[in-house]
């Protein structure tokens, strides 16, 4: 691997750009800086042009991670180079603009002596610990005395946990509906259960192709100040009873579907039976009326008696064909 020279910084522990009332301006980089034990943390709000530009002039990295970095089109890995590690990871975030789960890309630039995270989407869990170590000396004294490769697990532990919540809600919707299919809800959550369905494939897909580059985060093991190998294994721990969890979930979901339709199929089937039922029994009398309404001379044409008769015979075939359908419970 090629070797690059250690990166220089010429401002203080906090940039004076993010702080600034231009912000919010494009030409203005999100840049946020917090330093303790000779360890600084960056994180930038965002990786347009002028974040790029910044970066490069204060770091000599690869150009291939550049462009990583400004792709957004990368799959989870681990890059490693002599100085530094370049991570790419995806984590579950709810996006509001198309209502769904979708893929939060963030990426990590990992050195001896700093960390620096790109989400390409403003990520809550990364917003809160960096808030937390910024505002509290506690929290930074614990965050940054043990090194690179400790902050480094306290951000994707933090981020791994976050899906938990998610997961959660997710069982809670698979229980609401069963219980909605055994109350006689079938036809109404038929497109409930396609959502959740989906939901999980989405979580899957991101989750998935991340196990691998979750298990070659042991590389950063390099940069703990102590040798406590039992850090990354607890990233990948967690990772696998995500992974576990939407296994299940899976599973449920298509034993859900599976009964829904189950129970469509038998209230189908009702109605058909029913159906069946009233055409047996209209069936006959339909017969006789159309025999002794046919333009031909037949017994007891025009006589008063013989039409009672007829009635009286056409009823009690319709009350006994009823009686034999209950009887079966065929109506």
């Amino acid at each position: 691997m090629p070797t690059f020279p250690r990166p220089r910084f010429g401002f203080g522990t906090r940039s004076a750009e993010s702080s600034s009332s231009g912000q919010g301006e494009p030409d203005t980089p999100q840049i946020d800086v917090v330093e303790a034990h000779g360890l600084r943390w960056i994180n930038l709000g965002r990786s347009s042009r002028v974040e790029m530009a910044w970066l490069q002039e204060h770091y000599d990295f690869h150009a291939l991670d550049y462009e990583d970095v400004s792709s957004r089109n990368q799959r989870p890995k681990v890059d490693k180079y002599d100085d530094y590690l370049f991570i790419v990871l995806h984590f579950p975030d709810y996006d509001k603009n198309i209502g769904r789960l979708n893929a939060l890309e963030l990426d990590v630039f990992i050195g001896p002596d700093f960390v620096i995270t790109i989400p390409n989407r403003p990520l809550r869990t990364i917003d809160y610990l960096f808030s937390r170590v910024e505002d509290r000396e506690e929290e930074r004294e614990r965050h940054f005395s043990r090194g690179a490769g400790y902050l480094l697990y306290r951000i994707v532990d933090e981020c791994v946990d976050a899906s938990f919540p998610m997961l959660r809600k997710i069982g809670n919707k698979l229980e609401n509906l069963e219980e909605d299919i055994f109350e006689g809800r079938s036809k109404e959550i038929v497109r409930d259960i396609s959502n959740a369905k989906q939901e999980i494939i989405n979580f899957r897909k991101i989750v998935r192709p991340q196990r691998t580059a979750l298990k070659d985060l042991n590389a950063a093991r390099r940069y703990l100040v102590e040798d406590e190998e039992l850090y990354f294994d607890d990233i990948n721990d967690a990772s696998e009873r995500v992974w576990d969890m939407l296994e299940n979930f899976k599973e449920v979901a298509e034993a859900l579907e599976g009964s829904n339709e189950s129970v469509l199929a038998h209230d189908q089937s009702d109605s058909l039976k029913v159906l069946t039922a009233i055409t047996v029994i209209v069936l006959p009398l339909t017969l006789i009326a159309s025999v002794f309404g046919m333009n031909v001379k037949v017994p007891g044409e025009a006589d008063a008696g013989a039409f009672w008769v007829l009635m009286g015979v056409m009823i009690t075939i319709l009350l006994s064909m009823i009686w034999w359908f209950r009887r079966n419970d065929l109506l």
